[in-house]
């Protein structure tokens, strides 16, 4: 029987009410044994998330200030669970050791990850699981960088034996013994990683969200959720500023073929969002939309170069690219014509040396005419099914024309993954939520 590996984020285990159901979606699996907590969340949106109340003590802790005002608020965060559920345990001791390091060596990385530690303890209690400390299996070098291949043995070692196991998200420890956490989205990287490790068959990552959504809910009025996304696609809709999940927090489960599956703990009912290689066998999947999903972002400038004859001059572009990696800055996109070039950067990494960009571009090609258009936005149609639909683009067009919004720029590469456009700023709102319609709206 093959086992699961299931991850709760930090709204997910908010109070005792959200450890019910937890414990329930736990339960109503067997083959979920592996269980990676965060730290309590926020309850309301006023509330304040248990990391960030430990940040805090050890902010007060380094500057000598007495901080036992504010860590009875997280004792009594804990406490309440501990009551709310009826256990039989209290983490006095753990409390005691917490302030005692504090008050010793106030670093950030040992604060923070206090608040996944205890809450692991108490889920693991609950749900009568084994306790396993991140510090004794995720592993980092001196200089804080994961080490898979030693973490993925000594998880192997710990949790041999063992029927099931809550082993906390976010941190690990140094091979010297330092507690060292993840930077981002630290609790998904540890799921990825035990996943990895005891070779699961899907990693579940349940949140408050059922999967990811087709196109930002702020723009788009309730809009449709993903059912399956490739990697590839996921790694589309991320650059282009859609949250999705870390890197980090892909690479673990992508590299052994382990899929992901999205879900919500308030609706365990629905399928959420399945991750999936790129590889993966999608004759089973019933067919879905043309796309996948829609991500924009603002913030782009195109500096437009004519020039007569250009198409004749050997090394044109190349000199004008020297230009841009002479003054730092990495290129997004640029279509060309014989007489034109147009070429899409960061609008933040040009205005420092935009004067200098435009003189030494002037110097080193002499063009006909430069300008730099600025409040440009950049929308990706991302979709592994673009590639055996006719007319994609044809309709993405037609949506742009219908609203009368000026294309600026389009491109698409070879694997025709995605179509990328570009409309000014004010466009960009309306831009995906015309494409929403076309592609969404009038498939269904």
């Amino acid at each position: 029987m093959g086992n699961k590996v299931v991850k709760f984020g930090g709204s997910s285990l908010a109070d005792a009410n959200q450890f019910r159901k937890v414990s329930d979606i736990i339960k109503s699996d067997e083959k979920r044994k592996y269980v990676v907590p965060s730290a309590p969340g926020k309850r309301f949106s006023d509330d304040i998330k248990i990391t960030d109340m430990l940040y805090k003590c050890c902010e007060l802790a380094g500057s000598g200030v007495d901080f036992s005002d504010d860590f009875q608020l997280i004792k009594d965060r804990y406490n309440g669970i501990i009551s709310d559920l009826e256990l039989n345990m209290n983490l006095d001791s753990e409390f005691d050791i917490i302030v005692k390091e504090l008050k010793a060596r106030p670093a950030r990385d040992y604060a923070a990850s206090r608040g996944e530690f205890l809450n692991g303890k108490i889920l693991a209690e609950y749900l009568g699981y084994n306790f396993i400390d991140a510090a004794d299996v995720i592993v980092f070098d001196t200089k804080g960088r994961f080490l898979l291949d030693e973490t993925v043995k000594l998880t192997r070692q710990k949790l041999r034996g063992l029927e099931n196991a809550v082993i906390p998200g976010f941190y690990g420890k140094t091979t010297e013994g330092i507690i060292k956490t993840f930077s981002r989205g630290g609790s998904d990287v540890t799921g990825s990683i035990i996943a990895n490790a005891v070779n699961a068959e899907i990693y579940e990552n349940w949140t408050d969200v059922s999967g990811f959504l087709i196109a930002d809910p702020r723009i788009v009025d309730s809009p449709d959720a993903i059912e399956t996304i490739t990697y590839r696609e996921l790694r589309e809709l991320a650059y282009m500023g859609a949250s999705v999940l870390h890197e980090d927090a892909i690479f673990p489960v992508r590299s052994a073929g382990i899929p992901i599956n999205i879900r919500n703990t308030n609706k365990p009912e629905d399928a959420g969002t399945m991750i999936v290689s790129n590889d993966y066998d999608f004759s089973r999947e019933s067919l879905g939309h043309t796309i996948t999903g829609i991500a924009g972002k603002k913030g782009f400038s195109t500096i437009n170069i004519e020039k007569a004859m250009m198409n004749n001059e050997i090394g044109f572009g190349m000199k004008v690219l020297n230009v841009l990696y002479n003054n730092g800055i990495s290129f997004e996109h640029m279509p060309s014509g014989i007489d034109t070039m147009s070429i899409t950067v960061d609008s933040s990494k040009l205005e420092p040396v935009r004067e200098k960009v435009l003189a030494e571009i002037r110097r080193e090609v002499n063009p006909d005419h430069i300008e730099i258009e600025d409040g440009i936005a950049i929308l990706a149609i991302v979709g592994r099914r673009m590639k055996n639909t006719r007319g994609t683009v044809a309709r993405v067009f037609a949506a742009m024309a219908h609203a009368r919004i000026n294309v600026k720029l389009i491109d698409q590469g070879s694997s025709e993954l995605n179509v990328i456009i570009g409309v000014s700023e004010n466009d960009l709102s309306e831009a995906i939520r015309r494409i929403y319609d076309m592609f969404i709206n009038s498939e269904k």
